[in-house]
């Protein structure tokens, strides 16, 4: 037995030696959201970042020319700019894994369940790294140390930010850069794509006045084999493109990494690597610089459960937003939380989880042909505790058909908050504000991103109160029409673009 044990702790030390370990999970398993069978929940993320692990700035002509990521090692900061959570079902079978778009404006958290606040989900990290970097916690830290310490808070930040949005539990993370994306592009190359259409992305110069962009990618339709460079602009194109979804910037881009997954593990698989312990051996060596794992995950175990993620026995779906405002001059994904947690807990095959319907309609919504989708609803709803605590007034201003306060007052009802107040605003003001009183600016945030405005702290309103003012200009909120965003035809729910499968066209699907 003896011999046995340590037979397996050689080989376990032998792939995880020089590894980057993460204790990020130590806190946000304390609470997590429970299980409901023997399945395991992996979150990836990919760090737009051009540091090393120990802060230090990447030689910028591997960043330029390798990465065609710029020359700038602060460009991207800390962003996750993909997170897509794997769900592996006990007992084998059909691999679901889930993508967040990256703008999804959301309640973000730090890793032991303190609110950060509404921000982009990307930016978790990062806001969670910045606030401890600049805390008395991190005094006497320096250096690598330092931001050891502080990547740790921001991987925690983020996966307590997924867990609470999902409402799924994260049982192990993998977390690479770009760098390390491009490593393992580079041991496993070439990578072969299939694209539905051709594309032509440009290298435009920055200048003082532009910011420049471009990845040079150029490639015809339908199959192509990428060497490692080729493979990132690949999946960081984020110019000339139109996917026909609303927002190419990131749905395309969403699709493309996914469809890189299934090729890597479709790769993996060809290449016989999976099982191959000198094989596996070899390939972390390659990655293991700007690869992070949690220190919870055995290697060896995971690798029994990989041949049902390697068979290419995996689909992977990029879930819906509801809108695409403006909140602080930036565009933002407005979500609806409800919706989301139903449509992941039916992907992840739990039979309670029914899909989210469609709201009925109003005299501000208008009736949705027969065949239309079921719409995604509102944005974001605010957390129990600050919805039972504030009280919503709603003034109309405005005169466009369907647009009432007692309607939109139901909305927000809906969403959680009490209803006080409806009526005509006292002023023809053209745009819609939202002000709140003492302890009501949690709440504000939410209700404010519903409308693409910025909250505003006002002494004239009450504590625990919000008022929503609809402006002249007001004619509704976007995200409560009916929309032809497309949906699953296996499952009926609503995903921002198509399913990509990772058993089609030989493991290599094919995506705009």
């Amino acid at each position: 037995m003896f011999v046995s044990s340590g037979v397996v702790w050689y080989e376990y030390t032998s792939l995880t030696d020089g590894m980057t370990t993460s204790k990020a999970l130590d806190e946000t398993k304390k609470d997590a959201p429970k299980h409901l069978d023997n399945s395991i929940n992996l979150l990836l993320i990919g760090l737009d970042s051009r540091k090393a692990m120990d802060g230090s700035d990447l030689d910028p002509s591997i960043v330029e020319n390798d990465l065609h990521a710029g020359h700038d090692s602060e460009v991207g900061g800390y962003n996750t700019n993909s997170l897509i959570l794997l769900h592996i079902p006990a007992g084998g079978g059909k691999v679901q894994a889930v993508s967040i778009p990256r703008d999804d404006y959301v309640m973000t958290y730090k890793g032991d369940g303190t609110k950060l606040g509404m921000a982009k989900i990307k930016e978790a990290y990062g806001n969670a790294k910045d606030q401890f970097d600049n805390s008395p916690q991190a005094k006497g830290l320096k250096g690598p140390d330092l931001e050891k310490a502080g990547r740790d808070v921001g991987r925690a930040a983020t996966i307590r930010t997924v867990q609470t949005f999902l409402d799924q539990p994260v049982d192990h993370v993998a977390e690479v850069n770009l760098k390390g994306f491009y490593d393992i592009a580079k041991a496993l190359e070439p990578i072969e794509v299939c694209l539905t259409h051709p594309v032509d992305d440009p290298i435009i110069a920055r200048t003082a006045t532009k910011a420049g962009g471009g990845t040079g990618l150029k490639l015809p339709a339908g199959h192509s084999k990428l060497d490692a460079a080729q493979a990132l602009s690949f999946v960081r194109q984020r110019h000339n493109l139109d996917d026909g979804h609303g927002n190419a910037d990131d749905f395309a881009r969403t699709h493309r990494q996914q469809a890189f997954i299934s090729y890597v593990v479709y790769n993996l698989k060809q290449k016989g690597i999976v099982g191959d312990l000198g094989k596996m051996r070899e390939l972390m060596g390659v990655v293991q610089e700007d690869l992070v794992i949690d220190n919870q995950w055995n290697v060896l175990d995971f690798a029994q459960q990989a041949p049902a993620l390697t068979g290419g026995n995996a689909e992977f779906r990029t879930l819906p937003v509801a809108d695409l405002p403006k909140v602080n001059g930036q565009y933002v994904n407005t979500v609806n939380t409800p919706q989301i947690q139903k449509i992941v807990k039916q992907l992840f095959g739990y039979a309670d989880a029914a899909p989210a319907p469609a709201p009925a309609p109003t005299d501000e919504t208008p009736s949705a042909p027969a065949t239309t989708p079921a719409p995604a609803q509102p944005t974001a709803s605010p957390t129990p505790t600050a919805a039972k605590a504030v009280t919503v007034d709603v003034l109309n201003a405005s005169s466009a058909a369907g647009v009432s306060s007692a309607n939109e007052a139901k909305v927000l009802v809906g969403m959680g908050f009490k209803e006080g107040r409806t009526g005509p605003a006292a002023t023809k003001q053209k745009n819609t504000t939202v002000t709140y009183g003492k302890g009501a600016k949690e709440a504000a945030d939410q209700i404010a991103a519903r409308y693409g405005v910025t909250a505003t702290e006002s002494a004239s309103t009450g504590a625990d109160r919000v008022v929503v003012t609809l402006g002249t200009a007001f004619t509704g909120v976007a995200s409560d029409r009916p929309t032809t965003a497309p949906t699953d035809p296996g499952t009926n729910v609503a995903q921002q673009g198509p399913m990509v499968d990772a058993q089609s066209d030989g493991g290599i699907p094919c995506v705009f």
